[in-house]
């Protein structure tokens, strides 16, 4: 008897297929699958992948969505840290498909479970968890440090509640521990008036994150060292040589951009809020995004009526979100419409459990302020 895994439909037939028919390979196996499956695309996916999208959106977004359907497979055309999350918060029929199992996410393999466990216990040695520290992590991070916020009274955060959940947090803890995206959480922190020499960064293959006791006593904010390979790359003079270039433009970046960056911008804010932006601006307007380049190229085409430039135009996409072709697709899609999951999260119970406490609470503090 043939096994499951011997029936699969290899890889390598799709990436020798004509584009047109691997399109009509997607099309033909949506169709055949009905409401049973919804493919998710995230907005920095490129426009080949992203036209068969049934819905598109943010992460943390798109796993909602893809719960409140009946679908029983989420083909979920974005990262493994989201493919993670659809599976905690789909229902428990669900399936999740990640189409490229090396479609991953480099800031959020930045920080494992192990370095943020060491790093815990190493704060405990010297005294730093005697006062209360919040540990919160970026949507950007694997589910079990999701889940290890959830067990130390912590939280998961987005890019566009980062703020009401900062308000929480220093309100009611001494100080928060943020990980993996150093500029989200130094960004936010800024906007409460921490002082830079408040916030420490902690590198994971350093002892004490190359800290000192006394300077991580002393803090109010510790940052993981990590960052987005995107975002990283705008820098300062890319923010100068677009108003020299074009007079009254209006800088518009994504908090995950380093400080300095930020500063100098005319708006931050997350993808829903640069999207909402750009949509409300006056016909005319002028706009410098610092963004990933499929979303800002995609925003350039759908508003024309408005001037939009990408801030630093020699920068890449997602090289890792780029990973997920329409070959792909076509081919977790032809394999699901005969009754094979290939490449399936699945995110163990426990660990499902304690990241769902962690984004839970998320929603009540955004939501209710406590």
């Amino acid at each position: 008897m043939s096994t499951a895994v011997e029936q699969v439909r290899p890889l390598e037939d799709f990436l020798v297929m004509p584009e047109a028919e691997v399109a009509e390979s997607i099309e033909a196996a949506r169709e055949a699958l009905g409401g049973d499956v919804v493919i998710l695309g995230h907005h920095y996916q490129r426009d080949d992948v992203i036209r068969h999208a049934d819905l598109q959106g943010d992460s943390y977004q798109l796993s909602v969505m893809a719960s409140q359907t009946d679908a029983g497979h989420i083909v979920f055309c974005g990262v493994h840290f989201m493919a993670e999350s659809a599976d905690i918060l789909g229902k428990p029929k669900q399936r999740v498909i990640l189409p490229d199992m090396g479609a991953g996410c480099s800031m959020a393999d930045m920080a494992t479970i192990d370095q943020v466990e060491d790093a815990w216990e190493q704060l405990r040695d010297i005294g730093v968890l005697k006062s209360k520290v919040a540990p919160i992590t970026y949507m950007n991070s694997s589910a079990a440090i999701k889940a290890f916020c959830g067990r130390h009274e912590g939280v998961v955060c987005t890019s566009s509640n980062a703020v009401p959940l900062f308000d929480v947090y220093l309100n009611e803890f001494d100080k928060m521990f943020f990980f993996p995206d150093q500029h989200l959480g130094r960004n936010t922190g800024a906007k409460f008036g921490i002082p830079l020499d408040k916030m420490v960064v902690w590198n994971p293959h350093e002892e004490l994150g190359g800290n000192t006791p006394e300077a991580l006593l002393e803090a109010k904010l510790i940052l993981w060292r990590g960052h987005c390979s995107v975002h990283g790359r705008f820098k300062e003079w890319h923010v100068d040589r677009i108003r020299e270039q074009v007079p009254g433009v209006q800088v518009l970046v994504h908090p995950e951009c380093t400080y300095e960056v930020v500063q100098k911008s005319d708006l931050n804010g997350s993808t829903s809020f640069i999207i909402k932006t750009v949509e409300n601006a006056p016909a005319g307007s002028k706009w410098a995004i610092g963004t990933e380049v499929n979303l800002v190229n995609r925003l350039a085409q759908r508003f024309p009526d408005k001037e939009i430039h990408l801030l630093a135009p020699d920068l890449c996409m997602c090289a890792t979100m780029y990973r997920i072709a329409p070959q792909n697709l076509a081919w977790a899609m032809e394999n699901l419409a005969e009754g094979i999951v290939v490449n399936e999260i699945i995110v163990d119970d426990e660990t499902k459990h304690f990241a769902n406490v962690a984004l839970e609470r998320m929603i009540r503090m955004t939501e209710t302020g406590k």
